[in-house]
């Protein structure tokens, strides 16, 4: 079996370059927008060498974490768990681009950083053939095609995804090869059935078509879920309250972002003791899963001072540091 020292040493240095709460609270403290982005310039954020966007920051950083990964396990599966998400969010895209002929440029549509190229994934959308489509991807693609195609029912179409999404990631997190891996995948999948839960109730769908919404894992019922879900969110944040998420329950009964806040936090807390850790892969898994939380964190802070939030707000939507 492989040992990681040395990438293992690699993460080290590189954690001391994460946010701390100091640095949230430096950032909170910045008058506004630009003054935000001359900050995490500062801080080594984005590419010196150009005039960059706040977004175009943020991709900066996401590439850097990837390129990061690909240099220490070049070519490497290990971290795929990690990416599915972001291939199932180019299939919605691309089939909604197909067939509403969105105005949006690709590079809002799409993210980088998947498991499948995403000419890959608009070649198999534009002609029918999602042969070439990894086999559980296939099916879900044909069936969202057919319905969009048909009924033009974008939400439909999203609901067929999502839940082809979160069934890969139980799967991806049923066979990954560390601790880090499957904690993700459960959080993720938790945070994902609940959000599900409550927009299917809140659009008006029956007990029936919200658990077939979902997908049912160990820790979180699909039937106790969808039946509180029609409660609205306080009866959701109850169901929460005695199970294995309890920790969400009352950031659920405050708001839905304090909610999202809450389920990062969760991730951060279940995977800060790969700080300790060595010879293994959790430290690359979780260094990633820090940065993804991190550049969160800074998106929906730059997109509060560009909109001219309270601070307050602003706060709300501050992960822990993994730092």
């Amino acid at each position: 079996m492989k040992d990681y020292i040395y990438e293992d040493a690699r993460i080290r240095l590189r954690e001391n370059d994460l946010l701390s709460g100091n640095d949230y609270e430096q950032l909170l403290a910045e008058p506004d927008y630009a003054s935000a982005l001359t900050f995490l310039r500062d801080k080594g954020w984005g590419d010196p060498s150009a005039a960059q966007s706040g977004e175009e920051m943020l991709r900066s950083e996401e590439k850097k974490a990837w390129d990061l990964m690909e240099e220490l396990i070049p070519g490497s599966t290990l971290l795929d768990t990690l990416r599915l998400s972001r291939d199932y969010h180019n299939l919605k895209a691309a089939i909604k681009q197909f067939y509403t002929d969105s105005p949006l440029s690709p590079e809002r549509l799409y993210q980088e950083g998947g498991t499948l190229p995403l000419a890959l994934i608009r070649r198999a959308v534009e002609e029918q053939d999602f042969d070439p489509l990894p086999e559980a991807m296939q099916g879900a693609a044909r069936e969202a095609t057919e319905v969009l195609a048909r009924t033009g029912d974008g939400q439909l179409c999203d609901i067929i995804l999502d839940k082809a999404a979160l069934e890969a990631l139980l799967e991806a997190g049923e066979k990954a090869p560390d601790p880090v891996l499957r904690e993700y995948a459960q959080v993720r999948m938790a945070a994902a059935n609940i959000r599900t839960a409550l927009r299917g109730a809140a659009g008006g769908r029956n007990l029936e078509e919200i658990q077939a919404m979902l997908v049912d894992m160990p820790e979180l019922s699909s039937h106790a879920l969808a039946e509180s879900a029609l409660g609205g969110r306080q009866a959701v944040a109850d169901y929460l309250s005695t199970g294995a998420f309890w920790v969400l329950s009352e950031a659920l009964r405050r708001s839905m972002s304090a909610f999202e806040c809450a389920c990062d936090n969760l991730l951060i807390e279940r995977i800060r003791p790969q700080r300790n850790e060595s010879e293994k892969p959790g430290p690359l898994a979780a260094y990633v899963i820090a940065r993804e939380c991190e550049i969160k964190s800074v998106r929906l802070l730059l997109s509060g001072k560009l909109n001219h939030l309270p601070e307050a707000l602003l706060r709300e939507n501050i992960r822990d540091s993994y730092a």
